[in-house]
This record gives C-alpha cells, sequence and structure tokens, in this order.
C-alpha cells in the first residue's frame, strides 16, 4: 500500500515538471482593438538575417509593445509576422513563426513566387 501512495505521489509531482510550451504559442482573443502600429526606424539590411517588425502583444490586460528585431535566417522557411485579425467580435492574434516553403531562400514563399527554384532571381 506505501508503494502504490509512493508511486501516485512520485508521478503527481512529475507532472508540474512538465515543461508547457513557449508563451509564444498561446493563441490571444481579446475584445480590445489593438492601437495603430508605431513608427520603427529599419536599420540596414544584414547578411543572414530577417527583419521582424515590431508588434502590440496582449500581456495581462493591455496591449504592450514588442521591438522589431532581427533573427538569424533559417533556410528554406521564411517568417511571417506576427499580426490583428478582427474576427467574431474580437481581435485575434497570429503569433509571427518561422514556416517551411521557400525553396530557393529568397524570401518570397512558395506559392507567391514565380520561380521558386532560382535562388539569383532579383
Amino acid at each position: 500500500m506505501m508503494k502504490k501512495i509512493l508511486l501516485a505521489t512520485l508521478f503527481t509531482a512529475s507532472l508540474g515538471a512538465v515543461a508547457t510550451p513557449a508563451a509564444a504559442a498561446v493563441d490571444v482573443f481579446v475584445q480590445v482593438a489593438p492601437p495603430a502600429p508605431r513608427y520603427e526606424y529599419v536599420p540596414a539590411p544584414r547578411h543572414g538575417y530577417t527583419w521582424t517588425p515590431g508588434y502590440w502583444d496582449w500581456r495581462g490586460q493591455r496591449h504592450v509593445w514588442v521591438s522589431g528585431r532581427w533573427m538569424r535566417d533559417r533556410p528554406g522557411h521564411y517568417y511571417n509576422h506576427a499580426r490583428w485579425e478582427e474576427r467574431d467580435g474580437g481581435w485575434y492574434m497570429r503569433r509571427g513563426g518561422w514556416e517551411r516553403g521557400d525553396r530557393d531562400g529568397d524570401g518570397v514563399p512558395n506559392r507567391y513566387d514565380r520561380a521558386p527554384d532560382n535562388p539569383r532571381r532579383y
């Protein structure tokens, strides 16, 4: 009997130690529209990096501005920027993140690229 109680206690304690997904993975749906985007100075392009523009994030009970930043490129991926969409009587935030689908690495997703296998197309 004591073994069962000990095992049950260890199992319950281990559930608290399980890693939860990062906050970036959580969907946000609020009734309050985000403010207008802020103007940001975009630094000169950096080879091997993608500029991700700033956006309004929902933290607690209010919108908070998150400044833009450089992110290291990921071959075969493109960055889908964070954005707010109005629907169902409220505002839904689509978090930014890397997505597959840029075979030639020119920054244009394959579904929009007229020449998806030509890395030298300008």
